[in-house]
């Protein structure tokens, strides 16, 4: 692989690519950037991790307009290769298991933002070609009907009440859901059965319920314990109403994922896709994050202002999760959930 530098073109205002970016271009950016005009962006949408605020802001301070696309991240892997030169999109958010995916199809653009050496190795390319923005870390949500509320995947054996599970197999949170049940009975990305069979005995004990979680559901009381990534579930449980519902990082076992920015290889905008990556991982972007709920990856080196800070979990609930391996995490354990969900789960449910 080529590792390319930005090069300054005083003369003309504007930066010629030829790959990634020194911290000490960031003004030549910023006026390449202006000179563009305009960011389009898929699956970044307003009410998605509070990207409505980022969005704002970048048009405030840069005069940059946008428009975002909503779509899945195979879907945007594939946009930006089907279209190729005649790109339509300069930057997307995908789950971290689809950044090597993008790198591999020979879509992604590299840029290493001023931040870089503050953003953990398992959460970037080496050579920039895709950065893990915010985490996610698989959390039990939890009524306050639930006399005896769960704090481990251990403890679900011993209640009586509902775990809610929807889309197993291809749903990226019920997966991931799995991986963690798995890494809490001594399972791995390579050993996914664990995480199964313990919910071949909720199901066993007639207690899966293969659904969805929403507010309404919440509120009808239709939900009793449900695994979900912790922004979810945050934002759930204050839409119902924090009386109502607890959110709990398990303390025997979970999994840390998060959401990579990929910059189109054909961008039309190259330099206000690579300004909106650096302002996502400037401390302000950082805390636009937070506000929606998501655990900037750049958590420990940022102050958070309070009403930031009060949307996350405290940091101690985090020591069991560890993060999931992406070059483990592939379509092929999806597929092997699906199915070993099919043979054990299924037919008790």
């Amino acid at each position: 692989m080529f590792r390319r530098t930005f090069l300054a073109l005083p003369a003309l205002g504007v930066l010629a690519y030829s790959g990634i970016a020194a911290a000490n271009d960031i003004s030549a950016l910023e006026e390449a950037a202006r000179k563009e005009g305009a960011v389009y962006s898929v699956g970044m949408p307003d009410g998605w991790a509070n990207w409505k605020d980022t969005w704002q802001q970048l048009t405030e301070k840069y005069g940059l307009k946008y428009s975002d696309t909503d779509m899945s991240s195979g879907e945007e892997i594939a946009k930006f290769a089907n279209e190729g030169v005649n790109a339509t999109a300069d930057i997307g958010d995908v789950g971290l298991e689809f950044g090597p995916i993008a790198l591999a199809r020979g879509v992604t653009m590299p840029y290493k933002t001023t931040t870089w050496d503050q953003i953990p190795d398992w959460a970037k390319d080496a050579e920039g070609n895709w950065v893990i923005g915010y985490t996610g870390t698989i959390a039990f949500l939890v009524s306050a009907d639930v006399a005896n509320p769960p704090t481990s995947w251990a403890d679900l054996l011993k209640g009586d009440y509902k775990v809610t599970m929807g889309k197993v197999g291809s749903g990226a949170q019920d997966n991931a859901s799995i991986l963690a049940a798995a890494v809490s009975q001594g399972g791995s990305e390579k050993n996914l059965r664990p995480g199964v069979e313990l919910f071949q005995k909720l199901a066993e004990q007639g207690r899966v319920v293969g659904s969805g979680v929403t507010p309404a559901l919440m509120e009808r009381g239709e939900i009793q314990v449900a695994p979900l990534w912790d922004f979810n579930a945050l934002n759930y449980r204050d839409v119902v109403g924090k009386d109502k519902f607890k959110v709990i990082i398990p303390s025997d076992g979970s999994v840390t994922s998060g959401y990579a920015t990929i910059i189109n290889k054909h961008s039309k905008n190259p330099n206000a896709a690579k300004l909106t990556r650096e302002y996502i991982l400037s401390d302000a972007g950082q805390i636009n994050l937070a506000r929606g709920y998501a655990r900037p990856i750049r958590f420990d080196h940022i102050e958070l202002p309070a009403d930031a800070k009060e949307k996350l979990l405290p940091s101690d609930q985090y020591k069991a999760a560890r993060p999931i391996d992406p070059t483990l995490w592939t379509s092929d354990a999806a597929k092997e959930i699906s199915q070993l969900w099919r043979d054990l789960v299924a037919p008790k449910m």
